[in-house]
């Protein structure tokens, strides 16, 4: 058993490419988008959260979320390598985002994620909206 040592790293800036490896392991990302479009995402970001793999040297995984910093947050894009899923990292992401946000006063954190994701998000307190 390979055991991965995983820095979360909190960043306004990260390698372009890196970020579109990550959008692709996501299935989120078309040739016809433009990558130039990357730096300001993660700028304008209100948190975004990198799992850096130190062993690698590089990124694992990622996750945003957005918000006026005044009363919610939306966690979206989050997203690990698949042959790495499974080990916690993407819980890790998912807790520094809200702590982030709690520790920034917002107490309203919702999230954006993929159909049938539940028993990812449940655990981590998250119930699918409905729209009642």
């Amino acid at each position: 058993m390979t055991i991965i040592t995983i820095d979360y790293r909190h960043v306004k800036e990260w390698d372009t490419e890196e970020i579109i490896d990550l959008y692709k392991a996501g299935s989120w990302w078309k040739d016809e988008y433009d990558p130039s479009g990357i730096p300001p995402l993660i700028k304008g970001s209100f948190d975004f959260v990198i799992a850096f793999d130190n062993d690698e040297k590089k990124a694992v995984g990622m996750g945003r979320s957005i918000s006026d910093g005044v009363s919610d947050a939306y966690i979206q894009d989050v997203v690990v390598f698949p042959d790495l899923r499974g080990k916690g990292i993407g819980r890790g992401i998912v807790r520094e985002l809200i702590d982030h946000a709690r520790g920034s006063g917002l107490v309203w954190i919702c999230l954006i994620a993929e159909r049938d994701t539940n028993k990812f998000y449940e655990p981590l307190g998250f119930k699918e909206f409905n729209g009642t």
